[in-house]
């Protein structure tokens, strides 16, 4: 029994130096495999590093632009003040004559067309001159009467051509004052928000061609869109001549990414 013992001491001690071998070898695969993948995540991380920095710098590249858009509109409504006056020291004449001018100015826009509910009749404005006491001058007439009959239409040509028809009332007595600063013929123009979303376009579509002419000029790609604002519509009178003719204008600032 103990001569078996001792044969078999050298076999466990073959077996154990076997196993530790063996174990030395499976951590060194391991440890080669361990570096294998941190020098692969390594490499992995450099590239998506670069590749961020250069994203960085592709969207630092930016061209802002403006892109304008215009139109030309007819006004679609029309304020006409027709302005009458009356001087003369007794009050209830003048009231008189302020209602047969009334009446003669409603009668020339009724029969031409234009509605009741265009109409408006303002109270006359009375001035007593005597009673100025700024004025130091001796007064002919004690007061001076203002009447105003006012058209709101949306019937634009028909009221330009009563106005060139005003002397028609002066063919009855009826004095028509003009060029008072205060009683200016208005155009309007009331529509805009049918003609925005082209406009916009236009203007968005404008924009985007100047910035692709950047872009082809300095060897570049157009991107995407980094900001965009849109100003504000203006609405102007084409010339001081025809009024009723409007300018509509809009213009849109957008800032584009650029690419190599």
């Amino acid at each position: 029994m103990e001569l078996l013992l001792w044969m078999s001491a050298p076999l466990v001690r073959l077996d154990c130096l076997t196993l530790k071998i063996m174990t030395m070898k499976k951590t060194g695969v391991y440890m080669a495999v361990c570096g294998l993948l941190v020098g692969v995540g390594l490499w992995l991380l450099g590239t998506q590093i670069k590749g961020g920095l250069n994203g960085i710098s592709d969207n630092q590249r930016v061209v802002t632009v403006r892109g304008l858009s215009e139109r030309e509109v007819r006004a679609n409504k029309v304020t006409w003040p027709i302005v009458s006056k009356e001087v003369g020291n007794d009050l209830p004449s003048i009231y008189a004559n302020v209602e047969r001018t009334n009446d003669a100015i409603l009668a020339f826009l009724k029969s031409n067309g234009i509605e009741d509910a265009e109409i408006a009749v303002n109270a006359p404005q009375v001035i007593d001159l005597q009673a100025d006491r700024y004025s130091n001058m001796d007064q002919r007439y004690r007061y001076n009467v203002t009447n105003v009959v006012v058209v709101t239409s949306s019937q634009v040509d028909k009221v330009n051509e009563l106005i060139q028809r005003q002397t028609e009332l002066l063919k009855q007595g009826i004095a028509i004052v003009a060029g008072d600063y205060q009683y200016q013929t208005t155009y309007e123009y009331t529509d805009l928000n049918s003609i925005k979303p082209e406009m916009i376009a236009d203007a968005t579509t404008n924009a985007r061609e100047a910035a692709k002419k950047f872009a082809d000029d300095s060897d570049s790609k157009l991107g995407k869109i980094k900001t965009a604002s849109q100003g504000q519509f203006t609405i102007e009178d084409r010339d001081q001549y025809t009024p009723y003719i409007k300018r509509v204008r809009v213009v849109s600032t957008i800032v584009y990414y650029l690419k190599d």
